[in-house]
């Protein structure tokens, strides 16, 4: 089973970069993001209570993430791998999806980290609020999004290092080229896994 996480700031392009590897590795994507808002959509309690984080850029609380994430990695187990995108983002999520997976027999395998300079991610983050409208978009939420992405999810970067699984990938060139970066690290990683 090939897992892997991809993360990145908000605005790194991940889900974009999520896609593109679904389609190559034949995946199963699985967004937090995209889960939480579909609740959210649909207006459900469990929407209503998101919305109340994501609206003003903080996280939601790990336990809703985690009884989310669990049940459809639970229910997918016979894919051929996942793509993390959006989670985790704390280091005890991270923790937590490990002992799932290790219990799973099916462990992460990379984790594929998108770097892109802080303005640029501002002025994408600025770029989507106008095309789509998103609430979690405008100027002092994106602020906001960016700092606790600093503060809580980038010391992941140092827990993938310690068990040798991070792959930085510079996000600031174009779609394609992200993306033949990252094919590069994955078929790298496949390849070493025949030897």
């Amino acid at each position: 089973m090939l897992n892997l996480v991809i993360f990145g700031p908000p605005g790194s392009g991940k889900g974009t970069q999520s896609a593109n590897i679904v389609r190559k590795y034949n995946l199963l994507h699985l967004s937090t993001g995209d889960l939480l808002r579909q609740e959210m959509e649909k207006d459900t309690p469990l929407g209503r209570e998101v919305s109340k984080f994501i609206d003003q850029g903080l996280l939601v609380p790990d336990d809703i993430v985690w009884r989310e994430l669990y049940d459809y990695v639970t229910g997918h187990m016979d894919a051929p791998g996942f793509i993390f995108d959006g989670f985790p983002r704390t280091i005890v999520q991270a923790k937590a999806l490990d002992c799932l997976l290790e219990e799973k027999r099916a462990p992460i395998c990379l984790v594929i980290s998108v770097e892109v300079a802080e303005e640029e991610l501002f002025n994408r983050l600025m770029g989507r609020s106008e095309d789509s409208g998103r609430s979690d978009d405008n100027a002092e939420i994106a602020r906001r999004r960016l700092q606790v992405y600093k503060d809580q999810t980038l010391p992941l970067i140092s827990y993938y290092k310690a068990q040798n699984k991070i792959v930085s990938i510079d996000g600031m060139a174009p779609v394609d080229e992200v993306f033949s970066r990252i094919c590069k690290a994955v078929d790298g990683f496949l390849a070493k896994q025949k030897v």
